[in-house]
């Protein structure tokens, strides 16, 4: 089943931040342009696999219907949940990110 991938506001605010960060503060134009290139492959790859990922290993997240996918190239994921033939993305964060206590 192909999914239609919808991207929250909170995880393009999400995506601005990191993408900010590899500009302005690391300056390195190329690793933002990898990056949104990466996660334009991933949100892709998610319209044909979003149903067969696993559900998130965190109780919490679990209940709320949540799932993850990891970026193809670059330590980030995207947590995800599925309403009907949507997948709606709702954060992204890095490998490093205590993203468990920030939602839970």
């Amino acid at each position: 089943m192909d999914y239609e991938i919808l991207v929250s506001e909170d995880a393009e605010r999400d995506l601005d931040r990191f993408i900010r960060y590899l500009l302005f503060e690391k300056e390195n134009e190329q690793a933002a342009r990898n990056l949104l290139d990466d996660f334009e492959m991933t949100k892709q790859s998610l319209a044909y696999v979003a149903g067969s990922l696993k559900d998130c290993m965190n109780p919490r997240l679990r209940e709320q219907g949540y799932k993850r996918i990891n970026f193809m190239a670059h330590r980030y994921f995207m947590l995800y949940r599925i309403e009907g033939n949507k997948a709606i993305i709702d954060n992204i964060f890095h490998d490093l990110q205590d993203y468990e206590n920030r939602l839970c």
